[in-house]
C-alpha cells in the first residue's frame, strides 16, 4: 500500500467518523464503520460504472416511445436538459452533505428535515425501486416470453426458438431468473463487490445500441426508412395532454440520487464524486440520445412502450432474427445485472424503515436473509401483475421518482439550515419543484383521461 493510499483511506474514515443519524438509510454509519478497511476503497472507473448502471436501466427501452410523442428535435431536446437539471440536484445534495456532515441521503433529509424527512426518503425509495425492479422483471418477461400489445402478440426469444411450452411461459420464467440470477447477485453485502457485474452490464447495454445502429444505418442507406417526425403531432386536448405524460419517464429514467452517498462512501477519493457524476450523466446521456433516435428511426409510429418487443419481426435485412435475438437477449441480461445495484438501497432502506435500532444490517445474516427474500418475493408478484412498462413507469415517475430526483433535493436547499444556498439556487429549485409538480399533475390526468375514454360508462 503507498502513502497515497494511507493518506485516502484516513480521509476516508475521518470522513465517516463525523456525525450522522445512526438511523439514516443509504449506507447510513452504523452500516459503514465494517468492511470499508478490508479494501483500499473504490476506483473512479468502477464508481462510474456502478452510478451508470443505476442511470441506464429499464428507462432506456421507454425512450424511443417518447420520440413517438414528442417527435425527435423537442425529445432530444428534454433529454439533454433532464440531464442537466438531474446533475444540478445531485450537486446540491453533495454540498449539503458535505457542510452538515450526512453521509447518506437519508442522514441529509434528517438533518433538513428532522426524522419525518428520512421516513418520507425511505418511503419514497422503496415506492421508486419496487417499481423499477418490477420494470425489470417485466421486460425480461417480454423479451424471452413475448408480450401482447394492441391486439397482436409479440413472440419472445424462447418461444422463437422452440416454440410454446410450459417451461417457456412467463410466470416459469420468471421464477427460474428470480431463483438462479437475481437471488445470487441480491446477496451482497457491499455496493463494490458490483463494479464488475456493472461494467458487463454497461457493456451488454452498448452492444444493444450498436446492433440497433447498425440495423438503422442499413436500412436508412437501403432507402426502406421514412422520414421521421420531428416535432410533436398535436391534433386535440387528448394528444395535448399526452405530450406531458413523458415527463415521468424522462425523471425515472436519471434517478440514481439513492446510490450517490453509497457510491461517495466506497471512493478512493471522495473528491473524485463531482467528475464521476458528471462522466455518469454524459455517458448515460449519449447512450440515451443514440438509442433514442436509432429506435425511433427504425420503428417509427409502430415503435412500442418497450421498443424490445418490436425485435420480434423481420426487420428487412440479411440475418434479422439472429439480430433480433441478439439485441433482445443482450438487453435482458444487461437488466439481470442491473437489478442487483437497484436492490442494494431498497434493501436498506426498508431495514432501516421497519428496524432502526437494530443491529447493523451486515452483522443480522438472517434479517439480511428474511429481508431480502420478502423483497424479491413481492418484486416477482408485481411483475406478474403490471401488465405494461408504460403504466409501471407513469406511476413510479409521478410520485417517489420525482421527488428523490428534484422535490427533496429542491426542498433541503430552500430549507438551508447551513446558509450556503445562493439566490441561484433557490431559483433553480423553485423552478424544479414547480416542474416536478405541474408535470405529473398533468400526467396523472391524462393518465386518468385516458382510462375513462377506453373505458367508457356503461350508460354511455
Amino acid at each position: 500500500m503507498t502513502t497515497g493510499n494511507i493518506a485516502s483511506k484516513k480521509e476516508r474514515k475521518s470522513r465517516r467518523n463525523k456525525p450522522v443519524d445512526e438511523n439514516a438509510p443509504l449506507l447510513p454509519k452504523r452500516q459503514e464503520d465494517v468492511g470499508f478497511d478490508e479494501f483500499n476503497g473504490a476506483s473512479f472507473t468502477g464508481a462510474v460504472f456502478n452510478l451508470s448502471t443505476t442511470i441506464v436501466g429499464a428507462g432506456i427501452m421507454a425512450l424511443p416511445a417518447i420520440m413517438k410523442v414528442l417527435g425527435l428535435v423537442l425529445g432530444v431536446a428534454l433529454i439533454i436538459f433532464m440531464a442537466f437539471l438531474t446533475e444540478a440536484s445531485i450537486e446540491m445534495l453533495l454540498r449539503f452533505s458535505r457542510v452538515g456532515k450526512s453521509a447518506s441521503y437519508g442522514g441529509l433529509m434528517g438533518d433538513a428535515f428532522g426524522k419525518t424527512g428520512r421516513i418520507m426518503l425511505q418511503v419514497a425509495v422503496l415506492i421508486n425501486n419496487i417499481g423499477v425492479l418490477i420494470v425489470y422483471m417485466i421486460i425480461i418477461g417480454d423479451v424471452l416470453s413475448g408480450t401482447s400489445s394492441s391486439g397482436s402478440h409479440h413472440a419472445g426469444v424462447l418461444e422463437g426458438w422452440f416454440g410454446e411450452h410450459w417451461w417457456n411461459a412467463r410466470a416459469f420464467v420468471l421464477l427460474v431468473t428470480t431463483l438462479f440470477v437475481f437471488s445470487p447477485l441480491a446477496c451482497f453485502k457491499r455496493i463494490d463487490s458490483l463494479s464488475y457485474t456493472s461494467a458487463l452490464s454497461v457493456a451488454l447495454a452498448v452492444v444493444f445500441l450498436v446492433i440497433t445502429m447498425g440495423i438503422t444505418i442499413v436500412k436508412l442507406i437501403n432507402g426502406s426508412i421514412a422520414m421521421p417526425r420531428l416535432m410533436p403531432n398535436v391534433t386535440d386536448m387528448t394528444s395535448f395532454w399526452k405530450l406531458f405524460t413523458t415527463v415521468p419517464v424522462l425523471v425515472t429514467a436519471y434517478i440514481c440520487h439513492y446510490n450517490v452517498h453509497s457510491i461517495d462512501n466506497e471512493l478512493e477519493d471522495s473528491a473524485q464524486i463531482k467528475p464521476v457524476v458528471r462522466t455518469a450523466l454524459a455517458l448515460c446521456s449519449s447512450v440515451y440520445i443514440m438509442t433514442s433516435i436509432f429506435g425511433f428511426l427504425l420503428f417509427g409510429d409502430a415503435t412500442l412502450d418497450d421498443v424490445l418487443a418490436n425485435f420480434d419481426t423481420n426487420l428487412g435485412i440479411p440475418y434479422s432474427s439472429l439480430l433480433n435475438d441478439a439485441v433482445r437477449v443482450s438487453y435482458a441480461a444487461h437488466l439481470m445485472l442491473v437489478f442487483p445495484i437497484v436492490f442494494f438501497p431498497l434493501r436498506l432502506n426498508l431495514d432501516g424503515l421497519i428496524f432502526p435500532s437494530a443491529q447493523p444490517f451486515h452483522q443480522a445474516n438472517m434479517r439480511f436473509a428474511l429481508v431480502t427474500m420478502g423483497l424479491i418475493v413481492l418484486i416477482f408478484l408485481g411483475a406478474n401483475f403490471i401488465p405494461s412498462i408504460w403504466d409501471a413507469f407513469q406511476f413510479t415517475g409521478a410520485t417517489a421518482a420525482v421527488c428523490l430526483g428534484f422535490i427533496f433535493p429542491a426542498s433541503i436547499t430552500l430549507r438551508d439550515r447551513h446558509n450556503i444556498a445562493t439566490k441561484r439556487d433557490k431559483i433553480l429549485c423553485v423552478f424544479m419543484i414547480v416542474l416536478a409538480v405541474f408535470s405529473n399533475a398533468m400526467a396523472i390526468y391524462s393518465d386518468a383521461y385516458a382510462l375513462i375514454k377506453k373505458n367508457p360508462s356503461p350508460r354511455e
